[in-house]
């Protein structure tokens, strides 16, 4: 690596200002810092004098979801030979969803990333890295039949309006992965929602009694006090069959257990702030559990419970991944208390209240992205407040 690193030291000036490749000296500064850790460090002042910077940062990130990335894989192959009734293997099933989500994936890089490069190319500015993340998330959010090319348009969509135009990363008060699939949601809806998007079919005919819907679009659908959460062939599905979640669903966030993995290493590395997650989840549950106790004609399903609430859909995985994003979060200790307790609210809120949108995560984390600043503010004008009222008592 060694070797490598003086091989490119050699050719760097060449893309350094007066070079010949000047112009060029975003596009090499990007993969330069990419692989190596950057030379430049502050010397003086109160900035952090560490070798760390936010590529790390957003690679850890990537390596905590590889966990459900490969689940999901699993899963789309999974789902596909139970509705078709195929005799399938383990490696049989992860090959037909690896080669499911892989175009999705490489189409949501390319797109992605071919923008910041052209954005930082004519600003003159550093590639930023945020996308690494992003460019993960947004596939996994998605049905797994999504076409290509929506995803390419949406991905443009949520890079250019919802990062790009506010300075780009770091500047973006909206997750942009999230927009990515709002855009989806509202631009092409069939495709988004219904009880076969979420499973695929490829070229085989499905057996007669082959449902798609989620346990969520279950529930939804349910007129009953009781709702018997069932498969893609009607058997009934288990706890554990959700928590480990071998569920129809967006294909990189059915597993709770995979999340939960996940969630570790984001906590333990300190990429996330365990307020939020710990929050989210405390106003899911008490959400969950006021719906359940007072059943309504909108939600009378009160037999699925308030820990397989939070199993279900994309509630786990959008706390964990995505309501922890440091840019569109909040950034005082009690916001994030606040920030996150409300996203948890609202998203079973939602969830359980608006049947024709059984899925509250996404518009949840969105809207507390718009509130975050608010409540930042609110909380600093208190504090505020109270030193002031404290100082004068002293007097």
């Amino acid at each position: 690596m060694k070797s490598i690193k003086k091989k490119i030291d050699e050719i760097k000036p060449q893309f350094e200002k007066g070079g010949k490749f000047e112009k060029l000296h975003s596009v090499f500064d990007g993969f330069y810092t990419f692989l190596f850790t950057p030379n430049d460090t502050s010397k003086r002042g109160v900035h952090i004098h560490d070798g760390n910077d936010s590529k790390r940062t957003m690679i850890m990130v990537v390596i905590s979801l590889l966990p459900c990335l490969l689940f999901g894989m699993y899963n789309i192959g999974y789902q596909h030979s139970l509705a078709v009734a195929a005799d399938m293997s383990f490696v049989e099933m992860f090959y037909y969803g690896l080669l499911k989500a892989l175009p999705q994936i490489v189409v949501a890089y390319a797109v992605g990333l071919g923008i910041e490069f052209i954005v930082a190319q004519i600003r003159g500015h550093e590639i930023q890295e945020g996308f690494l993340v992003s460019g993960i998330l947004i596939p996994m959010i998605c049905p797994i039949d999504t076409p290509l090319w929506m995803i390419a348009i949406a991905t443009a969509f949520a890079v250019i309006f919802a990062k790009e135009v506010f300075g780009g990363t770091g500047y973006n008060f909206l997750n942009v992965a999230l927009v990515t699939r709002a855009f989806l949601f509202f631009a092409y809806p069939s495709k988004m929602s219904g009880d076969e998007v979420f499973v695929s079919l490829g070229s085989s005919t499905a057996v007669d009694a082959f449902t798609g819907a989620t346990p969520l679009g279950q529930i939804a659908s349910s007129t009953q006090g009781a709702v018997h959460l069932t498969n893609v062939l009607g058997e009934p599905l288990t706890f554990w069959d959700t928590f480990i979640g071998l569920i129809p669903g967006s294909w990189g966030e059915t597993s709770t257990l995979c999340i939960l993995i996940g969630a570790a290493i984001l906590l333990i590395t300190g990429v996330a702030n365990w307020r939020i997650v710990a929050s989210a989840v405390v106003g899911g549950f008490l959400m969950s559990w006021v719906a359940n106790s007072f059943a309504s004609p909108l939600y009378p399903a009160t037999y699925v419970s308030p820990i397989q609430q939070l199993c279900l859909g994309g509630f786990a995985f959008a706390i964990v991944f995505m309501a922890t994003d440091p840019v569109t979060a909040c950034r005082t200790n009690i916001g994030k208390y606040i920030y996150g307790f409300l996203i948890g609210v609202v998203a079973i809120l939602i969830r359980c209240y608006n049947t024709g949108y059984p899925e509250g995560a996404m518009l949840a984390v969105l809207l507390m992205n718009c509130f975050a600043p608010l409540i930042d503010y609110c909380v600093v004008e208190a504090n505020i407040r109270k030193r002031l009222n404290r100082a004068k008592n002293n007097v």
